[in-house]
């Protein structure tokens, strides 16, 4: 299997949701939007993406659809370059969802396909997540990059990993292409759906895509709120996601060493210092906090998508719609809330409730079951 290719795909195209966060301070200075008005746009990538990525997930269970991933990845790069036109905020929605439909109905299929061709551990699925935070960590140096540039050529560099994504995303093609594993023997019985621990797993999904998009969206905005400059900002969000990938490996040893859901609950706990640091110590060492926070919220990334997909074994599509995809989308919905809260009070204020949420997940995460791999 191609696992470097499909790593470097999945780079092109999530950097495509962290160009949204990264476009929030410029929407805020240059068009003049309100905190809740421009986590409106977050909200926009991610509500279609809530609502059709587990529907993908349980299309590519039935149908094989490996054309899907470079379709997807091209509609993902084309929302965001379509922003650059500036036709309104409807459009800008309108445009930004077009970018949420790709990546919801990228991540169900490729994940799907790494986990079935890449073998029963989560090693091919830890470099297919890295991948995914190296594209997160990318996006505030391409925003900076693009913004720079006049007029809008800048937008259309944006649409630049879409077209390096299509072409590393392309399906296999030849002997051997077929999404199985030809040589794969037959299970000597069906494999059980345990639904129960999926949904618990699910539930601690949804709370650290939360915690996860809530820092994500405003830290560039809270930093220049204290004193740093726009390029402070997207200093504080490249650190942010810098972390992310730094914690995606981490967790494949760790859970080498102590087991996927010890592993799990343990970065939950660990999550919560680290994000009081970001709100709480001075600005300097608030970049160093931002890394060890996505660390923590990123050790167990991979390992959920794993988790999700041998708990559910007949529809890994599924799990994966759910597991990889709704960790960005379901904190999306959280955005304008969060927003809001600022506009009323302060950004500190509404951000705070970010620091405690992960004791949330560490609770949920100590009580599930820890699956044997098929």
């Amino acid at each position: 299997m191609r696992t470097a290719a499909f790593s470097a795909g999945h780079s092109c195209v999530d950097v495509y949701q962290g160009a949204v966060a990264a476009l929030v301070p410029f929407l805020v200075s240059d068009r003049a939007y309100g905190y809740a008005t421009a986590s409106g746009i977050v909200l926009a990538a991610s509500l279609l993406s809530s609502v059709v990525q587990p529907l993908f997930g349980a299309l590519t269970d039935r149908w094989p659809m490996p054309w899907l991933i470079p379709l997807a990845t091209a509609a993902a790069g084309l929302g965001v370059a379509l922003v650059g036109l500036d036709a309104g905020y409807p459009a800008t929605l309108a445009a930004v969802a077009l970018s949420g439909l790709g990546v919801a109905a990228y991540h169900p299929a490729a994940a799907r396909l790494v986990r079935t061709r890449g073998g029963p551990g989560h090693g091919a699925m830890s470099w297919f997540a890295l991948g995914g935070n190296i594209g997160f960590a990318c996006a505030p140096l391409l925003v900076v990059a693009a913004l720079a540039l006049p007029g809008t050529a800048g937008w259309w560099l944006m649409a630049l990993p879409a077209a390096v994504g299509v072409f590393l995303n392309r399906p296999p093609s030849g002997r051997g292409s077929r999404e199985e594993p030809a040589t794969a023997p037959a299970p000597s019985r069906q494999p059980r759906d345990d639904w129960r621990a999926f949904l618990r797993l699910s539930l601690v999904v949804v709370v650290r895509s939360v915690v996860f998009i809530g820092l994500s969206t405003f830290i560039s905005l809270y930093v220049r709120e204290r004193g740093g400059g726009p390029t402070a900002g997207a200093v504080a969000l490249f650190a942010l996601f810098a972390g992310s990938a730094g914690g995606t490996l981490l967790g494949g040893r760790l859970a080498a060493r102590w087991g996927r859901v010890t592993t799990v609950h343990r970065s939950y706990a660990a999550a919560v210092p680290a994000i009081a640091g970001v709100l709480f110590l001075p600005l300097p060492l608030v970049y160093a906090c931002s890394a060890l926070a996505a660390a923590a919220l990123y050790v167990p990334f991979s390992l959920q998508v794993t988790l999700g997909q041998d708990y559910l074994p007949t529809r890994m599509g599924t799990a994966s719609g759910v597991t990889l995809g709704l960790t960005v989308s379901v904190g999306g919905l959280a955005s304008p809330l969060i927003g809001a809260a600022a506009d009323a009070a302060s950004l500190r204020t509404a951000l705070l409730p970010l620091a405690v949420l992960p004791l949330l997940a560490w609770a949920l995460a100590r009580r599930l079951p820890e699956p044997a791999a098929p």
